[in-house]
Order: structure tokens, then sequence, then C-alpha cells
């Protein structure tokens, strides 16, 4: 519960960034570690990005691995991955109101699902049997690309305003 509060604290406060940036992040530290061999992942976020680029919303890096990320992708879906190839999920189009995401997934059947405003997406078998490793930082608005950071402002999260 507090990781989700705290993750929601953080989106807004990166809601307002309107360039591109490879330094404005937010890093949070679990008190726990993040061994897992099941989740559920909610967040809230807007965008008025459709069709002009992917956007990062979730990662969680380990030493060697990009142990979990979630991505809205370019085409307007939303992604998944562990540690390796990614299940992509059809949604309904996501804008600039806050739209409220949650995605569970389980390691012993691998049953994956999306949930966007209260609707779920079609489930889909990933990763069955994988874990996710311990050790790791969990990262709002970049993608880390090694475990102490190598961002690219082309990868952060930005909220792009309408001008008009």
């Amino acid at each position: 519960m507090k990781l989700i509060l705290s993750m929601f604290v953080a989106a807004v406060l990166l809601s307002d960034v309107e360039a591109e940036t490879a330094d404005s992040l937010v890093e949070l530290t679990p008190a726990k570690p993040l061994s897992l061999d099941a989740f559920t992942l909610c967040l809230r976020f807007a965008t008025e990005l459709k069709g002009k680029r992917e956007v990062i919303l979730f990662a969680y890096r380990t030493q060697n691995f990009d142990e979990l990320n979630v991505w809205h992708e370019t085409d307007g879906r939303l992604s998944l991955y562990l540690s390796g190839p990614g299940a992509l999920f059809e949604v309904p189009e996501l804008g600039p109101l806050a739209n409220h995401v949650c995605l569970t997934w389980d390691s012993l059947t691998g049953q994956t699902t999306m949930y966007v405003n209260g609707r779920s997406s079609a489930s889909q078998i990933f990763q069955k049997g994988h874990r996710v490793r311990p050790g790791g930082r969990v990262i709002l608005g970049q993608d880390p690309d090694n475990f102490l950071g190598a961002f690219q402002a082309e990868q952060s999260f930005l909220w792009e305003r309408s001008s008009g």
C-alpha cells in the first residue's frame, strides 16, 4: 500500500515536466527486497502523447536486468517486460484525464492481466516460472539502461499539454 501511494505522488510530481529530459525522475528504494513470484502493480497517469512516442510508466532495475518495466507504447498498447521479451496489451485509448492502470502477474500460472479504468484486457500467459529478483531500484519517469542510470531524454515520462 505504501509503495502504491508513493508511486501516485511521484507521478503527480512528474506530470509538470513539459520537455524531454534525462534527469527528471523519481527513485524509490523498496523497504523490503522485491523477490516476487506474483504481484499487482497499480498506478495513475495521464498523457497526450498518443502516436508520438513510447513512455516508460514504471521501471524496476537490478544490477544486470530490467526486471519489471511497464510501457505505454507508441501505438497505444500497454506492455510488461520481465527480464526479457514483453507482453503487449490492447487497451482503450488513454488520454489527458487520469487513467487508473493495474497489472497482475502470477509466476505459477503465468497469468497476466492489464486493467484500465476498471476494465480488464484479455489475459495472457507470460513468463511462467519466472521470479522478479531482489536488489533493484524503482524508477519513475525514466528507463534506466543500467543500474546506475544511463538515462535518455527520449525515454522520459512526458505529459504534453495542449497549447490552446
